[in-house]
């Protein structure tokens, strides 16, 4: 996905997960959401003769998502429109440079072209020091350059991103959360789109300073020549080789001898007919020295800055996303089956059930839910006529109630008995809700809780099999304990 879908993405996910309360957005606004979106990414992907693919989904879900909370927040509107002004600025920045290198005045004297100037020479080992730096940089650890870059490329634009006024407490911390999370998935991108004008502007500055050495040339006669109090004509035509071999070899330029740079002192003399000589050289050495590595260096960046660009990276493993995307391509509803041990569903728990397993796998999601195993029943029995090895069952849970005590002869039997029979293995689920109730208010009531869910682990690691703490009261309190379990197990929800 490019850059400005994958903005509208995580702008999503960030609102989601800071309304863990359902205020700006209930389950039935997130359902409805991704079964529009599915419809319309299917439709078109139909229209392209393409499959329907994760990057198009979540995208099409943003849009669903962000024109919700617009119709009933009309404050947010305005960020969700928000243009990134940095095409605008990066053409800009390096015209500006340009009329700035060639405004300067102070180049030369407008009579006369210094062997020894300064400013050009001062441009020139500048560029010199950049583009060595950037080689460094290039063969530099990824690690090391973003401990070096990315603070302060934080603080610089984490500023920029301010939240609407008048907006929902929630929503107002959503976007403070996306700015920060923006940031820093973005880091890569801005380094590539900064480094593009930074190198662009200093060769639109060189490239000032050369238009400014001609423009002169032209309506004025410079006299060629040099003063300085430490150095010595020999001195001088060393530094003065040294810089100018690149622009004589390339452009084929005559050289000059000590004796000719002694004789350009300006103490001694100025020559009004070597100042053609000297403005090529200058010019020439700019053009090879200064902008021709930046522009090298401009046009890597903006390279690498068009692939970020077009291709944002994300990293749609994560729990969020892959619970979103899980059941692309599926023709039907995803079943989570579920085996309750000695534990009587209400209406209230059955329905979080389905919201737990939209949390496993996906939102198409739906609870297959078997009839309850009494306490001391023996599994072949209370099992008779299930279909135990369907391999079309992505996930099988037996769910316990904390408020029971595991015994290995009951318990036990009934989790090493699915062991044997499932196809694809199972898993467990254990519901707080009901001992929290009855405890979690008592003194020292939450060490209770903590003991128990201990004791509940334990055993169900005696048995190989993983356990989850859900609340089937409240299930996004245990949200992070079944994104765990999802990135333990490597199942994508």
């Amino acid at each position: 996905m490019d850059e400005q879908v994958a903005r509208k993405v995580v702008l999503v996910q960030t609102i989601e997960n800071t309304d863990d309360e359902r205020q700006l957005l209930s389950d039935d606004d997130r359902m409805y959401a991704s079964r529009s979106a599915m419809a319309a990414a299917q439709w078109d992907a139909s229209d392209h003769q393409s499959e329907v693919t994760p990057a198009l989904f979540l995208h099409q879900r943003a849009q669903q998502i962000l024109q919700k909370i617009a119709e009933r927040h009309p404050g947010f509107s305005p960020f969700i429109a928000s243009r990134n002004w940095a095409n605008g600025i990066g053409i800009a920045l390096p015209l500006l440079a340009v009329v700035c290198g060639a405004l300067l005045d102070r180049i030369t004297d407008p009579h006369r072209v210094d062997l020894l100037s300064a400013p050009l020479l001062l441009i020139i080992l500048w560029n010199l020091l950049v583009v060595a730096v950037s080689l460094i940089r290039l063969v530099m650890p990824a690690s090391r350059k973003r401990r070096i870059g990315t603070g302060l490329l934080g603080r610089l634009t984490s500023s920029s991103i301010l939240a609407p006024r008048k907006l929902p407490n929630k929503l107002a911390a959503a976007l403070s959360s996306f700015g920060v999370a923006w940031v820093e998935l973005s880091a890569p991108l801005t380094s590539a789109r900064l480094n593009r004008m930074f190198h662009f502007s200093a060769a639109g500055f060189a490239l000032g300073a050369v238009i400014s050495l001609y423009l002169r040339g032209m309506f004025s006669q410079y006299l060629a020549g040099w003063e300085s109090t430490f150095l010595n004509a020999e001195q001088v035509h060393a530094i003065l080789a040294t810089l100018f071999t690149p622009a004589i070899a390339v452009f084929q330029l005559p050289g000059f001898s000590i004796a000719q740079v002694k004789a350009l002192q300006f103490a001694q003399s100025a020559s009004p007919s070597g100042g053609a000589l000297w403005v090529h050289l200058y010019a020439g050495s700019l053009f090879l020295l200064a902008i021709l590595p930046r522009l090298l260096l401009a046009l890597t960046a903006a390279w690498k800055e068009y692939r970020l660009a077009k291709n944002f990276p994300i990293d749609l493993r994560q729990p969020y996303f892959r619970n979103l995307t899980a059941n692309i391509g599926s023709t039907g509803p995803v079943l989570l089956r579920v085996f309750p041990y000695s534990f009587a569903i209400d209406e209230l728990r059955d329905k979080n059930l389905n919201a737990v397993a939209r949390m496993l796998l996906g939102e198409q999601a739906r609870v297959m839910l078997r009839p309850s195993t009494a306490y001391g029943q023996e599994p072949q029995d209370a099992l008779q006529g299930a279909t135990l090895d369907d391999t079309g069952m992505p996930l099988s849970v037996v769910l316990f109630n904390l408020s029971a005590t595991p015994e290995k002869e009951n318990h036990g039997a009934f989790l090493d008995h699915l062991q044997r029979g499932t196809a694809r293995g199972i898993s467990v689920l254990i519901d707080e809700s009901a001992y929290l109730e009855r405890v979690g208010a008592q003194a020292g009531g939450e060490a209770r809780v903590r003991e128990r869910i201990a004791l509940w682990q334990q055993f169900c690691e005696s048995h190989d099999v993983g356990a989850t703490i859900v609340n089937l009261l409240s299930p996004q309190t245990r949200k992070d304990d079944i994104d765990r379990f999802l990135a333990a197990s490597g199942r994508a929800p």
